[in-house]
């Protein structure tokens, strides 16, 4: 595996399988190690548009005998999760992110996050040229004062952009799920 990332070829071969996506998604959503009982038991709901006291034992029989034997070592070998197959343990690896493009709900209009921070940059620079400059009401603004400004419209950018992220890429269902029901 190159470690420059992951071929187009190989994430289109990865993501073929709807019940890899849902793997992927589940992980994303719960975000650490999480035991292949209970990724079974998610991905066979959404697969079959059921609740987990409607899942029969054949369903889930399905499901985790795929996830065991094909599923997850094929994740495992492109290094997109870490899977203990005696541990019956799962968790994303670092080479997950490079599949965020593909899995992520492109169906509701995205904030344009680089005009956003376009602009936010427009903005500090003029600030910073009006302190410069003793432009009034500029002149009201210390350097220090400019500095913190900056600074924390830069910080709470930035977490409001992670908290967007998390929001609209690892709660609720897939989207392709989300498309189904017209959410």
């Amino acid at each position: 595996m190159a470690s420059s990332g992951l071929s187009q070829d190989q994430v289109f071969e990865v993501l073929k399988s709807p019940r890899r996506r849902y793997a992927l998604y589940y992980l994303r959503r719960e975000g650490g190690v999480v035991d292949l009982s209970d990724l079974t038991d998610q991905v066979a709901v959404w697969e079959n548009d059921t609740t987990l006291s409607g899942l029969t034992s054949e369903q889930r029989k399905r499901v985790y005998i795929s996830l065991y034997q094909t599923h997850l070592p094929k994740l495992d070998d492109a290094g997109i999760v870490e899977y203990d197959r005696d541990a019956g343990t799962i968790s994303l690896s670092r080479r997950a992110r490079e599949l965020d493009t593909y899995l992520g709900d492109v169906s509701r209009p995205a904030i344009p996050w680089d005009r956003y921070y376009l602009a936010l940059s427009l903005g500090s620079i003029l600030l910073v040229l009006g302190v410069w400059f003793n432009i009034y009401p500029f002149t009201l603004v210390s350097g220090i004062a400019t500095a913190m400004i900056i600074l924390i419209a830069y910080g709470v950018s930035a977490i409001g952009q992670y908290l967007y992220y998390r929001r609209r890429t690892v709660q609720g269902l897939p989207p392709e799920l989300r498309r189904a029901e017209g959410q």
